[in-house]
């Protein structure tokens, strides 16, 4: 499923083309908060497919080799281990994938360049090289294989990068996490498995209603805790308080006094580690110290309410 973490980017995403847009619309900037959460979801399925089309282009180059009017042993006899491993081949058989992709119209089809490039990037790596080299087929082995290709042939591909964000600008940022998401289907899979364990796109139906309240509670009641902030940082030149800042903390707020399950310190750490990556630097530093304010004033107010032992303090 998509992280908790994920979801807070994404709608601090939708907040801030919200309320840079001017929008007036709930309505619809909510829907593109969602459809964003969508084409992530889409773009893991996408990315779970890489690999067996690296692996169909492989065999077709044995193909080719075969076929030589004078083929040299190598090719007469080559090294299938990569093209008949069986992580690859079930992910080919997965009923669930294959019926999603081609719903969703997604493939690699249009883009011979990717694969080739990616297809070099892995024979080129020590750990093909190892792989091939072993005589052990177990189904761990292949498994390792898979998760190195997308550990690294994968996540430091930057022609991926650029093929992603002309399929989808929605994908422009999601690569890492939809290949996290494909790591943690990797681990999951086992031999005796019938079907490759798809990861559902959210935990259950509160996350996406965490999602969508979240987003509505923080535009809805932006001012209010906009007022907040600004009394908190009297201190501190306005003009110099990044957007995004004031956005963030503002999210923060409405997770505090919204979810009364999600502890205190889960919510600040959450968005506090979210800074460091989508904000100016040493903005975590300066809103870690404004969220502790704001949380002992709402903590006074009686507007901090938490349900379960410890959930205040943790």
């Amino acid at each position: 499923m998509l992280s908790r973490r994920l979801l807070r980017i994404k709608v601090l995403k939708a907040l801030y083309a919200h309320f840079k847009a001017e929008s007036d619309s709930l309505i619809v900037s909510e829907k593109n908060l969602l459809t964003s959460i969508d084409k992530t979801y889409e773009l893991y399925h996408q990315m779970l497919w890489l690999v067996v089309q690296v692996a169909d282009y492989a065999e077709k180059r044995i193909e080719l080799g075969r076929q030589k009017h004078l083929p040299t042993p190598e090719e007469l006899n080559p090294n299938t281990k990569f093209v008949e491993n069986r992580v690859i081949a079930a992910l080919r058989g997965s009923e669930a994938l294959t019926d999603y992709l081609e719903r969703k119209k997604l493939g690699w089809v249009n883009y011979p360049e990717l694969i080739k490039k990616l297809y070099a990037s892995l024979v080129e790596s020590e750990y093909y090289a190892k792989y091939m080299a072993s005589p052990n087929r177990s189904f761990r082995e292949d498994c390792k294989l898979v998760e190195s290709f997308y550990t690294f042939a994968v996540c430091e591909s930057e022609l991926l990068e650029e093929v992603v964000e002309e399929q989808s600008i929605l994908w422009s940022d999601d690569i890492d996490f939809s290949a996290i998401m494909v790591l943690r289907t990797l681990s999951d899979m086992k031999a005796s498995q019938t079907e490759v364990p798809l990861v559902a796109q959210y935990k259950s139906g509160d996350d996406e209603g965490f999602v969508r309240e979240l987003f509505r509670k923080t535009v809805v009641n932006y001012k209010e805790y906009k007022e907040y902030i600004d009394r908190f940082t009297q201190n501190w030149d306005v003009e110099r308080i990044a957007f995004m800042d004031n956005l963030i903390m503002a999210s923060a707020m409405a997770e505090l006094v919204t979810f009364p399950s999600i502890p205190v310190k889960v919510t600040l750490d959450e968005f506090i580690e979210i800074a460091k990556y989508y904000s100016t630097p040493g903005s975590s530093v300066f809103i870690n110290g404004v969220l502790d304010k704001i949380v002992e004033s709402l903590t006074a107010e009686g507007r901090i309410q938490k349900v379960g032992r410890g959930l205040l303090e943790e």
